[in-house]
């Protein structure tokens, strides 16, 4: 059974974006596959005649510096993130991320767009770009706009996105300065099942041996990626001690929503292991503000 009945190759944004809107049928958009063809072959995703591919989109496959921003086209595979110059200077936190989802093949065309745009709670790439305070840019035949990571989704697999319509051109991400840092790390299942337990992304500015600003994304404590703000105001204006990232632990076991996964792990789990992942994973960012 064919689980598609066409197949467009665009290579602009709008001839994307009109394969979309234009297509005798349903139509999903494709860069990588590795969601997406699975959910299609075992009913998660409803029929589709039309997949339209991205992949050669010059607009969704740029990696650059762009307006002050590091721009990383959202069909961009995984692996060129872990391994581009820019993005280890500017994203560490996503390269971290980035090197880390599935295994080197999926990798290879599994791409940061499909990642975000799955809107699950834990995504790597997602809470990694969570952390580093980016936007995601959506297109549309009428045009586009920037939207903050965190306002693209609104429940598990659920995103803002209107579907054959809006795509995601791409993210921006502030570029690093001076005493900035990041990391992301995260705890998964042995036996080379790459799915998160749970994970953390984590940016640092410090001023001498003080946090002045930090921002910490856990997944999956909610039904969608949520920063951990309580955790924030408890480092900010304080020295870098061990003492205080309990004590941030604290903040952030008191607020955040950890659930029972069967595939996963189970809540009373979760909550164990998040306060060494994220004393950890604030070590490591704040060791690179160097």
């Amino acid at each position: 059974m064919n689980l598609w009945q066409n197949y467009i190759i665009p290579t602009t944004l709008s001839e994307a974006l009109l394969a979309l809107r234009d297509a005798p049928g349903p139509a999903a958009p494709i860069a990588g596959g590795t969601d997406l063809l699975i959910d299609l072959r075992e009913g998660r995703h409803s029929p589709t005649t039309t997949l339209v591919d991205l992949a050669s989109v010059a607009e969704m496959t740029a990696l650059e510096s762009r307006g002050g921003v590091l721009f990383i086209g959202s069909a961009v595979p995984l692996s060129r993130i872990a391994r581009d110059p820019l993005a280890a200077e500017h994203a560490e936190a996503l390269v971290d991320a980035c090197d880390l989802i599935g295994g080197p093949q999926v990798r290879n065309v599994a791409t940061l767009g499909g990642n975000v745009a799955h809107a699950l709670p834990a995504a790597d790439g997602t809470i990694s770009l969570l952390a580093l305070d980016a936007e995601a840019e959506i297109a549309t035949l009428d045009g586009s706009r920037r939207v903050p990571i965190a306002e693209l989704f609104e429940g598990p697999g659920e995103s803002i996105l209107e579907e054959g319509r809006e795509l995601i051109v791409g993210f921006h991400v502030p570029m690093k300065r001076q005493q900035e840092g990041s990391a992301f790390k995260r705890i998964m299942r042995p036996q080379g099942v790459a799915l998160p337990i749970i994970n953390l992304g984590v940016w640092i500015r410090r001023s001498n041996e003080t946090i002045e600003a930090v921002r910490i994304a856990v997944g999956p404590a909610g039904p969608t990626p949520r920063r951990a703000s309580e955790a924030e105001e408890a480092l900010v204006g304080t020295p870098f001690s061990d003492a205080v990232c309990q004590m941030a632990t604290k903040a952030l076991l008191a607020h955040a929503s950890f659930r029972t996964s069967a595939r996963r792990a189970s809540a009373d789990y979760r909550r164990q292991l998040a306060g060494s992942l994220l004393q950890e994973t604030l070590s490591s960012a704040w060791s690179r503000t160097w």
